[in-house]
């Protein structure tokens, strides 16, 4: 089964500051096996949310070329209306949170693809919507 990758995984993985390398050592394997077994799936606001913010244009092209090595999962009509009704759901229980992150939530949903993220707001997504969050394997 394919699983989409989050900003905050790619965020974490990507950054050159690698302190706290003992904390992210399960997240940095399972983002390497994902990888080698082909099944991290990307979407385009998850790129664009990667490449935003870049500092240098040397580091912005050298890091756009990295991530052409995946290919974007289609984001269809129904992904936006399904968002739209997720952050409806959601807002209505309390729980606020990103356009894109509900996008993700729908594509997910009708992919029947699992989400790998360390964003704690994900936990409070899956808590009423019909997704699933995937968990790294141990080590």
């Amino acid at each position: 089964m394919m699983v989409i990758v989050d900003t905050s995984v790619w965020s974490l993985a990507l950054r050159r500051n690698k302190r706290r390398k003992t904390e992210l050592a399960e997240i940095m394997h399972e983002l390497t096996e994902l990888i080698g077994e082909f099944r991290a799936a990307m979407l385009g606001p998850i790129r664009q949310e990667i490449l935003s913010g870049i500092r240098t244009p040397e580091h912005f092209s050298e890091l756009m070329e990295k991530l052409r090595a995946f290919d974007d999962t289609a984001i269809e009509t129904e992904d936006y209306e399904k968002a739209a009704e997720f952050f409806s759901l959601c807002r209505g229980k309390g729980i606020q949170g990103s356009h894109i992150d509900f996008l993700i939530c729908a594509v997910a949903f009708r992919k029947n693809l699992s989400i790998f993220t360390t964003d704690k707001d994900f936990e409070l997504y899956a808590e009423h919507l019909p997704i699933t969050l995937h968990a790294p394997r141990k080590l």
